[in-house]
């Protein structure tokens, strides 16, 4: 069990996506981490350990302004409770950043087609193979981030939610579940995803589930 927090809106994302951590660490409090899209990039911090720890590191290396972000706060299931294996994941080209509850069961099979295509394997969690899988469906999929979802959701088995941000993309947030919580939280000119509506409730009660095995796009606004 993990707790998983994204957001698109024009608040500040990081004060949003930590706020929802904190309201979420019963789910998990073995590392936590954060990402956002800032000038065409992808930017983490990431921290074993609570999430306090967490604050600490961001007070002392600032990530920059974004309105789109994701965290994570992990209970570990795969890999060690480190600052590699924490959450995001983030592709090998720097394009994609993913989290991720639940279990890949034929992650073992998908690592190695991976390493057998040269692509570098960072950690030992289940959860990287689906940052690099979407970075390698992109193209086939012409850029469409929601639609690389749907292809590498078809290659997974087990349960799963996933939320996917892209550099490319910067006011795009992707999340799709299998048997795994995802609530969608709907406000003004701003949207949210999350593993529990105490996530997002103090900006927005509209709130409704994600169907099993869809994919679900929110971008700034609508």
């Amino acid at each position: 069990m993990c707790g998983i927090v994204g957001y698109v809106g024009e608040k500040q994302a990081l004060e949003v996506v930590v706020s929802g951590l904190r309201r979420l660490e019963y789910r998990g409090y073995d590392s936590a981490g954060v990402a956002v899209v800032a000038d065409g990039t992808i930017q983490t911090r990431k921290k074993a350990g609570k999430l306090a720890n967490l604050e600490a590191l961001l007070g002392e290396d600032p990530l920059p302004d974004s309105t789109t972000g994701i965290g994570h706060t992990r209970w570990a299931t795969h890999g060690a409770p480190n600052d590699v294996n924490a959450h995001p994941h983030v592709s090998s080209n720097s394009r994609v950043a993913i989290i991720h509850n639940g279990i890949i069961e034929n992650f073992a099979e998908l690592r190695q087609e991976l390493a057998d295509a040269g692509v570098p394997l960072s950690s030992e969690t289940d959860s990287e193979v689906v940052a690099h899988l979407l970075a390698a469906a992109l193209p086939a999929c012409g850029g469409d981030l929601p639609e690389a979802m749907r292809a590498v959701c078809r290659r997974l088995d087990g349960a799963f939610t996933l939320v996917a941000i892209d550099a490319d993309q910067p006011d795009l947030l992707v999340g799709a579940r299998r048997n795994s919580p995802l609530v969608v939280g709907l406000g003004e000119g701003e949207n949210f995803l999350a593993s529990d509506v105490a996530a997002f409730i103090a900006h927005t009660r509209r709130a409704l589930e994600l169907g099993q095995d869809q994919v679900v796009v929110l971008t700034r606004g609508c």
